[in-house]
This record gives C-alpha cells, structure tokens and sequence, in this order.
C-alpha cells in the first residue's frame, strides 16, 4: 500500500508555535579565560606543565650527572681531587637529590682510604644492615652512626688534599684524623653495634617512638660513653642525660664483645625497671 504524499509534511512549512530563548552566553571559568567573543579567533589550547625541578629527577639521572663532572681522561690526579673537594663543598648542597648523589661518589671513592686508618683490635662497618623505619628519611636518620665518622673523614680528606696540592708548605693536621680513629671510629662502631644486638633481643628501636612500655628503647635517645677501661650507655630522657649502664672494657678486646656486654647490662636494666 502507498503512502499519501500529501500526509507528508513539507519541510519548508513548519513553523515553530514557541520562540525559543537563545543559548545562555559563554562565561569565563577563570580570571585567565578571556570572555567569548564571536568575532574572534577561537583561542590557543594552553597545556600548563610544572616547572621541572632537580630533584624530580630519579636517583640514576642525579648519579649520572654527578659522575658526568669528572674529566673522561684525567692526567694529572689533582684535576680529579679538586672535583671531589667540589663536590663536597658545594655540589651536595644544592639539593636533597643531589646530596644523596654527590654522597654516593664520595663514599665510593674514600672508603677504601678510610678502612686503612681502622687500628686493630677495632672493626669497622659504615654502612650495617639495621632494619631502618620506612617514615625516616635516608638524610635524617640517627642510625648507622659510623656513617657520620666516615662523612666527616671525606669533609676533612678532601680539603687536606686539595691543600696539600696547592702549596708544598700544608702541612696535614694529623691530630684532627688521630682524634676520628681514636675515639670517634670506635664510639660510633660500638653505639651500632649495640644497636644491632639490642634490636635482635627486643631492647633497642630504630623508631623514634617507642609506643607505651619502657622497652624498646629508641637508638637515638641512646650514646655511648667511651674511654680506655669502661663503657657505658647513656640514655636522653626531658633533657636530660643519665648512665644506666656501665661495664668495665678489657685492654685489646674486640669492639664486638664490648657491644654484647653493655646489651647484656641493658638487659639486666630493662628487667629491673619494668
């Protein structure tokens, strides 16, 4: 069956009963969007990226760029001595990033040095693997203490060395290096180790809170007290310092042994005061 043409409607004849309103104007989102304007071209898209920064750089590129400041073909060693002391001295404040970085190369390169001044008996270990809290930041951490020693060795290195290229009559203070391997070394090889023994035993934290009981204790309220016949632990409390424990230290014993004795003490302490 055919349709009838005439119930089609002609296009050309619908009129619209209702005036309809026109579309609401274009507004701006934002002080930066300029109003709408029909005689004018659309705008630009603007992508807005944030400003690069160093330290959003990973930890690869910041060692690459760090390694890249050394000569590829170095003759004379006091060209290659003068960008440690740079790095040292200046390159490892610009940034966190660039700290971590810049520390990296220079403990590569001194370790080796450092490790020759230890004096048996004692031992030495910069960097021992203590459970470190994840909240902590590698910067900031009070663990590792022997870390500290080896930092302020290269700080001390690399300005004697520098020194000592520049004019014949430097003469290298030996006193400053006696006083980091006599004392210094040792403490801060001690005060890890307890804090490794301390930590196998319950007693000792790396954690900065300790929660409710007395035990463990956080390692950064806790020093060694270090002289040639006794050693001690001293712990922090409001301000104050106060020994609670203390042993006596046999003439050419191990730094290991001495740590195990003061954990020993500790944990005597520990018991007696719960």
């Amino acid at each position: 069956m055919r349709s009838n043409p005439s119930s089609i409607p002609d296009p050309a004849m619908i009129i619209l009963n209702e005036k309809q309103p026109p579309p609401p104007p274009y507004q701006p989102s934002s002080p930066l969007t300029p109003v709408y304007n029909a005689n004018a071209a659309p705008p630009p898209f603007v992508i807005r990226r944030p400003v690069p920064k160093l330290d959003a750089l990973p930890p690869n590129v910041l060692l690459r760029i760090v390694n890249s400041m050394f000569p590829s073909s170095v003759v004379d060693a006091t060209v290659h001595r003068k960008t440690l002391y740079w790095l040292a001295m200046s390159l490892r404040l610009v940034s966190r990033g660039m700290y971590i970085a810049c520390m990296h190369t220079l403990r590569s390169a001194y370790l080796s040095s450092y490790e020759q001044q230890i004096k048996p008996p004692y031992t030495s270990n910069p960097f021992p693997a203590i459970p470190i809290s994840t909240t902590l930041s590698p910067v900031l951490y009070l663990g590792n203490r022997e870390t500290r020693v080896l930092d302020l060795y290269i700080a001390l290195k690399v300005r004697e060395d520098v020194w000592a290229d520049e004019t014949e009559l430097h003469l290298e203070r030996d006193e400053s290096f006696k006083d980091l391997f006599d004392l210094m070394q040792p403490k801060s090889r001690i005060e890890d180790l307890v804090l490794q023994y301390g930590s196998e035993l319950g007693l000792i934290t790396a954690s900065p809170q300790s929660g409710r009981s007395k035990v463990p204790i956080p390692f950064s309220r806790l020093s060694v007290s270090f002289s040639p016949r006794t050693l001690g632990l001293i712990l922090s409390s409001g301000g104050q310092k106060r020994t609670i424990v203390q042993c006596f230290k046999e003439r050419g014993e191990k730094l290991e042994a001495g740590a195990k004795r003061l954990v020993r003490e500790l944990d005597k302490w520990a018991h007696q005061t719960i």
